[in-house]
């Protein structure tokens, strides 16, 4: 396709290669250069994934039902309205990318990302099979935090499902202006069916899918691995419809609760406590203690990946705030006062939180936390 290709992988043959870089080289020919004007990202029913060739990853989404239109372009660079020829020269910080244009009521926007993860090798840091460089690594373009949530937990779930040896390198980023490459690469695959083929059958692609992803696999199955709070996410209509004003105000609102008020402050129950808006699980009855200050205190979350903190400067000074990283969730600040192990007291909202006893983890989906207990000491079907 360009370039910066090198060799192919072992056993394609050298009459194959030849054909392949003689049509390469011929479709770099001037063929002229059609309009391209930049499109802003979408808040709504667009996808954006960097692959390696947009060719090859248009031709892959454009036959997931649910798909509208898919466009070959650019994305992510220093440069305005870059052509080809810069891009794949690596002078313009652009990544080859498409934008995906789908009816979110017939495929989800997880499915999609299903579909990128099998389209290519997301553990290739340098490249994307024969095409090597920056502009042809992995990489989603995320519009809004619901897609992020979404692209990490798909992400998450495909480092741990042990699919691959290799550590995932694609990166997400927020969605930048959007470029359409030119008119003739758009379609390739249908237009070139010659061209195309020939140069897909040589860069391995289709090699390497198919021996990662045999045919029992299907499209959807790491959408099923996501845990319930990484697929829907209500907006702020829904939570003012479904909590109460207090909560409302202190989870979506930044604030606080009276001390004392929230039996929770009391309770040493064994169980875990979730986000009572996304249902991320956030602290365990193992962590908590009375630190005499009127809210449920902890020494640390349950599970760093699910607990982030920023600074506060709301009250005149700077103390850190705890949110949960999927639901943006206002949980409550941070103090370096608590005791042992950590030293830290994480004070949170008694509203901000939903208790899950002990005996009912496996079945709310919080199995993965039982062994935290066990570990204790405590007996999984009862408690202390």
């Amino acid at each position: 396709m360009t370039q910066t290709r090198l060799l192919p992988p072992a056993g394609v043959g050298t009459g194959v290669l030849l054909i392949a870089f003689a049509l390469a080289a011929l479709l770099l020919a001037p063929w002229g250069r059609g309009a391209q004007e930049p499109v802003a990202p979408a808040s709504n029913a667009v996808a954006y994934f960097a692959a390696g060739c947009f060719w090859c990853v248009e031709a892959d989404l454009q036959k997931v039902p649910g798909v509208h239109e898919v466009v070959s372009g650019f994305m992510g660079g220093h440069v305005d309205d870059p052509t080809y020829e810069q891009v794949t020269r690596g002078d313009t910080g652009h990544r080859e990318i498409v934008a995906v244009y789908y009816d979110p009521d017939l495929v989800e926007y997880q499915a999609l990302l299903d579909a990128f993860w099998r389209a290519h090798d997301p553990t290739d840091a340098g490249g994307s099979f024969v095409d090597r460089g920056f502009q042809y690594s992995s990489a989603i373009y995320v519009v809004d935090a619901a897609q992020r949530r979404l692209a990490e937990g798909s992400l998450s779930a495909l480092a741990s499902s042990g699919t691959f040896d290799e550590p995932i390198a694609t990166v997400i980023e927020d969605a930048a202006t959007f470029y359409a490459a030119e008119d003739y690469h758009q379609d390739f695959a249908a237009r070139n069916t010659i061209r195309y083929n020939v140069y897909r059958a040589a860069s391995g692609r289709d090699r390497f899918v198919s021996s990662v992803w045999d045919g029992d696999k299907t499209v959807y199955q790491l959408t099923e691995l996501l845990p319930s709070w990484l697929v829907q996410h209500p907006g702020d209509a829904a939570l003012r419809e479904s909590l109460d004003d207090l909560t409302y105000r202190v989870t979506q609102r930044d604030g606080t609760e009276r001390a004392f008020s929230h039996p929770y402050d009391a309770q040493y129950e064994d169980g875990i406590y979730v986000d009572v808006v996304s249902g991320e699980p956030l602290f365990s009855s193992l962590d908590k203690f009375d630190s005499r200050t009127g809210w449920p205190s902890f020494t640390q979350p349950i599970d760093a990946r699910y607990v982030v903190t920023k600074d506060d400067r709301s009250l005149f000074t700077v103390r850190t705030e705890a949110r949960s990283r999927y639901g943006d969730t206002h949980l409550g600040h941070v103090f370096d006062d608590g005791p042992e192990p950590t030293g830290r007291r994480w004070c949170i909202n008694g509203v901000a939180l939903r208790f899950v006893p002990l005996a009912e983890l496996a079945a709310e989906g919080y199995g993965d936390y039982l062994a935290s207990f066990e570990e204790a000491g405590i007996a999984v079907a009862g408690g202390r």
